[in-house]
């Protein structure tokens, strides 16, 4: 069985602009990190002009999926029936996209398919946890 779950969508950049650019992201599971999802956005659609990853609850995206949530780096909100907008806060600004929502309704559907919502304990390995905590207050 596969442990992780990655799609691709495409992101529509929110700006001043009347056009919004689409831009495409790649969604990612771990079961091994089973309360957390990825998104990363590549290189030529960032200013830094680096590949940028967020990481976030995979709760938060599917609470985003029917209200808002988020009160941190990461918020999403349904827009209308068939889109979920998306921020992304940090010290340099904030990015906003709006991603089609079945596209992530499917992609939620798979993580929770790979792992259950209240079984992702069965996936952690707190013993190496444990251990690469106790080696950093060395």
């Amino acid at each position: 069985m596969d442990t992780v779950i990655q799609q691709s969508v495409e992101a529509q950049l929110v700006a001043a602009a009347p056009r919004m650019a689409t831009i495409p992201a790649r969604l990612r599971y771990d079961r091994t990190e089973p309360f957390a999802v990825t998104m990363t956005f590549p290189a030529r659609s960032t200013l830094e002009g680096v590949e940028v990853t967020w990481s976030f609850a995979r709760d938060l995206l599917t609470a985003g999926l029917t209200g808002e949530a988020g009160m941190g780096d990461v918020r999403l909100r349904p827009h209308g029936e068939d889109q979920v907008v998306m921020e992304f806060h940090a010290p340099e600004g904030t990015a906003v996209v709006r991603v089609c929502a079945e596209e992530l309704r499917r992609f939620a559907a798979r993580t929770v398919a790979l792992v259950p919502p209240g079984r992702e304990y069965l996936h952690l390995d707190l013993d190496r946890d444990l251990a690469l905590l106790i080696r950093d207050t060395r």
